[in-house]
């Protein structure tokens, strides 16, 4: 669990737990007029919200940290096959990494926008390829062959058989 996550719960713990013991002492006895019991649990409302809510805050950051970790750890596993193999299945990748083919498209397209990676994909075959931009030769595509129209920025198309090749500029 992550730091953020268990302050957050800290947090709470400490807010709702003054605002036990304040509600305690106010309806213990020691207060005896009605209107005296509403200004101390007013009082201790003050004092034990702003720890809830920056507990609940601090928690829920804590929970977008932690998937975003859960998603950088997929990117560098997904890299690491790429890069050790030279080659990577698509459908072998997502049951790995225990994510449906859109999350891989996702990923790859994320791993591209990040300049992290560059290769080609094979849609069809279902296959990543690590390619290095030099080892494109004369604008071909590394498939078929065809000749490759630019398609994007870092992203090549082949309009023979569909291959995207991606480069890291």
């Amino acid at each position: 669990m992550s730091q953020g996550k268990t302050l957050g719960y800290i947090l709470i713990a400490i807010g709702a737990g003054i605002f036990l013991i304040g509600a305690a002492w106010a309806f213990g006895g020691s207060i005896g007029t009605t209107g005296g019991r509403i200004l101390a649990l007013g009082f201790v409302f003050i004092v034990a919200a702003p720890l809830v809510g920056a507990g609940i805050y601090v928690l829920n950051k804590g929970r977008q940290e932690a998937a975003e970790e859960v998603q950088v750890k997929r990117q560098q596993k997904l890299l690491g096959l790429v890069q050790t193999q030279g080659k990577a299945d698509i459908a072998m990748a997502a049951v790995e990494l225990g994510v449906s083919r859109a999350e891989m498209k996702q990923l790859i397209y994320d791993l591209i926008a990040k300049q992290l990676f560059s290769g080609y994909v094979d849609w069809e075959a279902g296959v990543l390829y690590s390619t290095d931009a030099s080892k494109l030769k004369g604008g071909t595509c590394p498939k078929c062959g065809g000749p490759l129209t630019l398609a994007g920025k870092g992203l090549i198309k082949c309009p023979y058989c569909g291959s995207e090749v991606f480069t890291i500029s």
